[in-house]
């Protein structure tokens, strides 16, 4: 059995807690992601070293080893779109397919020392983004392809709540 691919349009996370992990976006003050991305890759990577790293809980959902990968990418993603955000006016970012990329990846046959390594690496290229935005371009803009609109500040309490989000996944009971 495969992981089913996640659908749903997390958005709304900005807007009220996530019921799941806790997370509440509206708490989040922009200037500290960096930071708390940091502290996130080292929790992953304690995961990481877990002797079930590579095991899933179940059929249908992902190994410690598969969140991390999945997150490593997420900090990729997320630095690239401030990126734009900081260069550009208002850029539209391209469409990430994150199952299709879990698939061609091969998440689940990846190892864990090595996927460690490369989350720390994207996890702090991410962070140092972050701590390099200046007072005024925190509210620079950014576009979703179905139309959903987010600020430097926004983007970073939504890229914070998929990080911290993951960490719950990972320590729930096995």
């Amino acid at each position: 059995m495969t992981v089913e691919p996640d659908d749903k349009d997390w958005t709304w996370v900005l807007e009220r807690p996530c019921p799941e992990c806790g997370f509440d976006a509206r708490s989040i003050e922009a200037t500290t992601v960096g930071g708390r991305i940091r502290e996130t890759a080292d929790q992953y990577v304690a995961a990481l070293r877990r002797e079930d790293a590579m095991t899933r809980p179940s059929p249908a959902v992902w190994s410690p080893t598969e969140y991390a990968c999945h997150v490593r990418d997420v900090h990729r993603v997320f630095a690239e779109r401030v990126r734009l955000m900081l260069g550009d006016e208002d850029p539209l970012f391209e469409n990430w397919d994150q199952d299709r990329t879990a698939v061609e990846e091969r998440y689940a046959e990846q190892k864990p020392a090595e996927v460690a390594e490369q989350l720390v690496q994207a996890a702090t290229e991410a962070a140092a983004i972050y701590d390099a935005v200046l007072p005024g371009d925190w509210g620079r803009t950014g576009r979703r392809s179905n139309g959903s609109v987010f600020t430097v500040s926004s983007l970073a309490a939504y890229h914070l709540h998929d990080v911290v989000h993951h960490l719950w996944d990972v320590a729930r009971p096995r």
